[in-house]
């Protein structure tokens, strides 16, 4: 391991979208152990804190390529095309159309129901989405087209999130 090596090569795992989140969590479980600072107790103030710095970077690394949304975006930023989200929020005007019949429905929902066939439908494009990144990545070889869908995930993740916010707020 060397602190230069991306997430994938740290993890000793191929760098592409599609991955197991088993094998992501065994290898996490793997290299904890292996940079746990209580290991090098023995050695010195100096070596432990050098295994806290490597446990901090192992979590790190795990938090990207657990969640394939995060995955995606580094695979995008690794492969030349960060997604910039913050920056560009260009969108195909289909999406958009979508996104403003999703907020519409949002504010009628008025029960439970509604509010879960509408996350359904979303979890639906969400799903089709995160496989079309997946085809880009993998596939062929497309990083600008792939972050351009991870900003589409983007949306629809926080869509989601404001569905679970009114659903808490009808238990409430």
């Amino acid at each position: 391991m060397r602190l230069t090596d991306n997430d994938f090569q740290l993890f000793g795992l191929p760098a592409r979208q599609a991955q197991q989140r088993a094998d992501i969590d065994a290898r996490w479980k793997t290299l904890q152990a292996e940079v746990h600072p209580d290991r090098f107790a023995a050695e010195g103030v100096a070596a432990q804190r050098v295994a806290m710095q490597w446990a901090m970077r192992v979590n790190e690394a795990y938090q990207r390529l657990k969640d394939p949304l995060k995955r995606a975006a580094y695979l995008c930023e690794l492969r030349g095309a960060p997604v910039q989200a913050e920056n560009n929020t260009a969108m195909p005007a289909a999406f958009l159309m979508q996104q403003m019949a999703w907020r519409e429905a949002l504010d009628e929902a008025g029960d439970e129901a509604g509010l879960e066939a509408l996350d359904d439908d979303a979890a639906r494009a969400q799903a089709a989405a995160l496989e079309q990144a997946r085809r880009l990545l993998d596939e062929v070889g497309d990083a600008p087209a792939a972050a351009s869908q991870v900003r589409a995930l983007m949306f629809i993740q926080r869509f989601r999130a404001d569905i679970d916010k009114r659903l808490a707020a009808l238990d409430a």
